[in-house]
């Protein structure tokens, strides 16, 4: 005898307690518990975040309403749940709720049985990019340690020279009887005052203190808009889209001011013809993300805080590289304002990324909440 979803509902909930609830909510993946026809019965909190929707909502809907080829998972149900596979495999891609952002999510599913196939079976989705994007911040992050420890020590053996070559240069200077020569050994000192700024901007963050105390994300980007603003007063829109509901957090607010100023006047710079048109558009966006990855470690939840802009884009042979040292995409940039800013949230435990392409550029910066 067929249960109906409300019945298949109680005797589920008969089976498993609060605590195998909050187990699935802990996954990094999506989990469905359907029955034999595709009824929601339960989802996780990773499920509601990419569809949307409340679990509420979802537990009184069908499955198969949010996937591409909803025949196949219904086919694949129907199959595991007559024992005729333990598991079936397929991937195809998971829809939003209208409204929600972004595309449908390209996924993996995996129906599994369970104890009790006959009234329950198990839909887990794993992201298609998801190991992908794992593997990338992983690799992006060692990169930037290494690239950070190499930086330090190399300003480290610059900053020592330097000295005795300025203070060479001034002697002379008092030596030499003629101005032409002596303005040879300006230009010696002049270069070598503007090497040692550059010296000293990469072992800032190193030589900062970390300052913690109470961050509110939204002052930060309100502080950040109104400076940039304030060079910027004609041609440039800096649009708010704030989640009211982010709490505060321990940071260091200073740090992470310079870390979205230096993204966001990278983009205005990037802006340049469209603030002459008057048409150029900045986007602070900030939301609450839910049983993310960072690294090797899990956080139940973290704040993303996008800044999109309607630019050119990084041009493609850059895009691996933006955030190396001395990397820059225009001509007299120095190369170290998205280093730091990428220092400074690794200071924060996050992590930050950058996707382009024409006409839209967004920088994504992600740190964990408590």
């Amino acid at each position: 005898m067929k249960l109906t979803s409300h019945a298949a509902s109680r005797t589920l909930s008969a089976t498993f307690g609060p605590k195998d609830w909050e187990a699935f909510d802990h996954l990094a993946t999506m989990v469905a518990m359907v029955d034999p026809e595709g009824c929601c019965l339960f989802v996780n909190a990773v499920l509601e975040s990419v569809i949307g929707l409340s679990r509420r909502t979802l537990t009184r809907r069908t499955l198969l309403e949010w996937v591409r080829e909803p025949l196949t998972l219904h086919e694949a149900i129907q199959a595991v749940a007559h024992n005729e596979f333990s598991t079936r495999r397929f991937e195809t891609a998971l829809r939003r709720a209208v409204g929600g952002n972004g595309e449908p999510v390209p996924v993996l599913i995996i129906v599994s049985q369970t104890e009790h196939s006959h009234t329950r079976i198990l839909v887990e989705m794993i992201e298609i990019e998801q190991q992908t994007r794992q593997d990338r911040e992983e690799r992006a992050m060692g990169q930037a340690q290494i690239t950070k420890e190499l930086i330090r020590n190399l300003a480290h053996e610059i900053k020592n020279p330097l000295g005795g070559i300025r203070g060479a240069a001034q002697l002379l200077a008092l030596e030499l009887p003629s101005p032409e020569l002596i303005e040879y050994t300006q230009v010696i000192i002049h270069e070598a005052d503007r090497l040692q700024t550059l010296v000293d901007r990469l072992l800032a963050p190193h030589r900062k203190p970390h300052v913690v105390g109470d961050v509110n994300i939204h002052e930060v980007c309100e502080r950040v808009r109104s400076l940039t603003l304030a060079q910027h007063r004609r041609g440039l829109q800096i649009v708010r889209d704030y989640d009211a509901s982010i709490p505060e957090f321990r940071g260091d607010r200073e740090q992470l001011i310079q870390a979205l100023l230096n993204i966001v006047q990278n983009a205005a710079e990037a802006l340049g013809e469209h603030i002459e048109r008057g048409d150029a558009a900045i986007v602070l966006r900030t939301r609450v993300a839910r049983q993310v990855t960072i690294g090797k470690q899990r956080f139940r939840l973290a704040l993303e805080l996008h800044v999109q802009d309607n630019g050119p884009g990084v041009p493609e042979g850059l895009r691996e590289r933006i955030f190396y040292p001395l990397v820059s995409g225009r001509e007299g940039g120095s190369g170290l304002g998205l280093t730091l800013a990428q220092t400074f949230v690794q200071q924060h435990q996050g992590t930050i990324e950058c996707e382009s392409e024409p006409g839209r550029t967004v920088f994504k910066i992600v740190i964990p909440l408590p």
